[in-house]
Formats: C-alpha cells, sequence, structure tokens
C-alpha cells in the first residue's frame, strides 16, 4: 500500500530564506584506482559534513555493480529510504562507476513509498514545496516500449498524488531508455500522447534529458522527474527559450529547452539534454565531434546569460558521449575556456540521433 512518510535532518550549508532547509546537489567521479565503495564513503561524508538528507542518487555505473552498490549505500549513509535512479551510463576511462549524483536537503524531507520501495522525496524551499520521483521502471516488461512507456508515466501521476501534486507541476524530467535509437519516435509520441492530457501549472512542457541508457531491471526506460508547487505569489516556476534554437516541439519532441523555479530564496534553472541541433531543428556538424562540442557549447551558454547567469553557476552537469573516446575533446574545451571544475560526469550513452555524438545538460543556481 502506498505511504507518505517524513523524517528529517537540521544545519543547512547556506542559510535558509524560511527556516525549512536548502537543497543542493553533490557530483563526484571516481579517483585514480579508486573502488565504488571507497566513492561511495566520500557521499556519505559529504551528507555528514552538511547534515542533509538525500532527496534523489543518480548513479552511472555498470548495471552489474547496482546491487553490490546499493548494499554499500545501505552500509554507508544508512537504510536506503530515498530514491535512487541507476543506469548503465559507462565510464568514458572504463570504470566501473562513471560518476554519483546527489541531490540533498538540509529540512524536513517526506518520503513517497509505492509498492514496497521508497520513490520519491518531498520538501519545502524558498516558499514552494517540492517533489523528487526517481527510479521509476515499468512493472510490466512484456508490453511494448511504447506501453512500457505509457505505464511508467502513468505511475508517476498516481506517486505525485499521493504528496498532493499533479503532473502539472512537473518542470523536470530524465528519461534513460534502454536501444533508445531503436525506438526514440514511438517513445517520443507516446510521451506526447500521455502530455496532451496534462495542463502544465507554467503553461509549458518540463525540461528533459533523453538518452540511451540501460537500467538494472532490464526495462524499457528508467525515469527521474521533479515537480514543483509554489505556497506564495513569490514563487513560480516558467519555461526559458533557447536563443540558438527552435522549441523541440517544433521537430515532434515534447520537452522544453530550459525550465527556471524562482523563490525568495534565489533561482534555480534546469538545462535540458542540448546537443549540436540548427535552429530549425537538423544535426550540424554530423561526424564532427569537435565542432558538435562548440556548437553546443555555445547554445548553452546562450540560455544561461538569458537569465543572467554564467557557466560558473553550474551546479551539475551531465556530458554524454556516442563514444567514449570523444570525451578528450571536451576536456579540451574545458581547459581551453578555464572549466576544469565544472561539477559534470563524462558519461557514454547514446544520444536520440545517430548523427549526434555529444548531448550535455546542466543546472545553474543563484541564491539570495
Amino acid at each position: 500500500m502506498p505511504l507518505l512518510v517524513f523524517n528529517s535532518s537540521v544545519v543547512p550549508s547556506r542559510k535558509p530564506h524560511d527556516n525549512t532547509g536548502v537543497a543542493f546537489s553533490v557530483t563526484l567521479k571516481p579517483l585514480p584506482d579508486e573502488e565504488p565503495a571507497f566513492l561511495f564513503h566520500r557521499l556519505a561524508l559529504q551528507l555528514r559534513e552538511r547534515k542533509a538528507t538525500p532527496l534523489h542518487l543518480l548513479v552511472f555505473g555498470d548495471a552489474s555493480t547496482a546491487k553490490g552498490g546499493m548494499e554499500v549505500l545501505d552500509k554507508t549513509i544508512g537504510p536506503m529510504d530515498w530514491p535512487v535512479t541507476w543506469v548503465e551510463g559507462a565510464d568514458c576511462e572504463g570504470k566501473l562507476v562513471a560518476g554519483i549524483q546527489l541531490y540533498a536537503f538540509t529540512g524536513e524531507v517526506g518520503r513517497i513509498e509505492w509498492n514496497g520501495r521508497v520513490v520519491g522525496s518531498v520538501f519545502t524551499e524558498g516558499g514552494a514545496r517540492q517533489c523528487i520521483v526517481g527510479g521509476l521502471s515499468p512493472g510490466n516488461q512484456d508490453l511494448t516500449r511504447a506501453d512500457q512507456t505509457r505505464q511508467t508515466l502513468k505511475e508517476l501521476q498516481s506517486i505525485l498524488a499521493l504528496a498532493g501534486f499533479e503532473m502539472g507541476d512537473i518542470v523536470r524530467t530524465w528519461f534513460f531508455l534502454e536501444n533508445i535509437l531503436a525506438w526514440y519516435d514511438n517513445f517520443n509520441r507516446a510521451r506526447t500522447k500521455i502530455y496532451s492530457g496534462v495542463k502544465f501549472r507554467t503553461g509549458s512542457l518540463p525540461a528533459s534529458t533523453g538518452v540511451g541508457a540501460k537500467n538494472p531491471a532490464g526495462a524499457a526506460l528508467s525515469l527521474a522527474a521533479w515537480a514543483f508547487r509554489p505556497l506564495e505569489n513569490s514563487s513560480q516556476a516558467e519555461e526559458v527559450a533557447s536563443p540558438l534554437q527552435c522549441p523541440a516541439p517544433a521537430y515532434g519532441s515534447s520537452f522544453s529547452r530550459a525550465m527556471e523555479i524562482a523563490t525568495d530564496a534565489g533561482r534555480r534553472l534546469f538545462i535540458s539534454g542540448t546537443a549540436s541541433i540548427a535552429p530549425g531543428g537538423k544535426t550540424l556538424w554530423p561526424g564532427d565531434v569537435r565542432n558538435q562540442v562548440e556548437l553546443t557549447m555555445d547554445v548553452v551558454e546562450a540560455i544561461l546569460r538569458s537569465r543572467g547567469f554564467t557557466f560558473a553557476d553550474l551546479t551539475r552537469a551531465i556530458a554524454y558521449f556516442r563514444d567514449a573516446s570523444d570525451a578528450e575533446i571536451f576536456l579540451d574545451w574545458l581547459a581551453a575556456n578555464r572549466l576544469t571544475q565544472m561539477p559534470v560526469v563524462l558519461s557514454r550513452c547514446d544520444v536520440c540521433r545517430d548523427d549526434l555524438l555529444f548531448e550535455l545538460e546542466a543546472d545553474a543556481e543563484r541564491w539570495v
């Protein structure tokens, strides 16, 4: 039976605006010769130092290590009563785990339990009630991939309802699709059909990432989502257009280029998975990863600047590569632009088109 449970932790890493706590993200990558267990130990130390509660953990690693990794997490951080999305995003240097990214919170956190497993976290920050759901996969893998998509999104709707949210409150999604190039069009049609019956609070589709990655359950997809419900008039979420690209729905993909949530505490910008796509929707620089990286980063920078952010405001990012060896080109770009400290995980995952070689997603934050 689904259940909503609460626990709490205290003491923020930055001063909360309204005594409800603050959310933050942590990106960790394996050190040379570091075993995954020690990587998770470092994560546990981050949580203890900040006296924070996990909201959602995203792990890019070999699916075969998921069970052992979860056992290590249970021992180092405590009972796994928080959502985990584990996807097989291979490390570009051949390690078992490419990296981990955690959202955590320094105040009271509610848990959403579904079918005997915690799949959601609920928290209040800066005059807005928010929810992160993760690790969702379809229960019936005998269905077609499109039907597995519909089933997963319908489960997401039911899970959100347990905590007083609606599908229309969603501002950000992550879709990790097994063998994405074989069925991305069918996925898009299924998602679009579901979304057509949703009245989004912002009036816009959520920001989103959709890349190719397996999940430990062996299902067609794994899903994570972020929902946002204002408690005050000063809190709001709104779509952010890309100055250098057309809206994604113009070529049949149901997401917004970026979404910003703003409260009295500050602003958080979600930039969707972004790639080398022309203003009209066609792929630019096919087969040329160096120019695809350059253009993608120009597009991301234009989105940031349109909202008064810079690369220095990034708090997390994920770079996806079709070919792991191309990661060196991105690292060269970071070095040339003095951005080697960017909190980014590099993962080998297929992008949604066979001629796209690179994609980047990112969060940026500014706080009062």
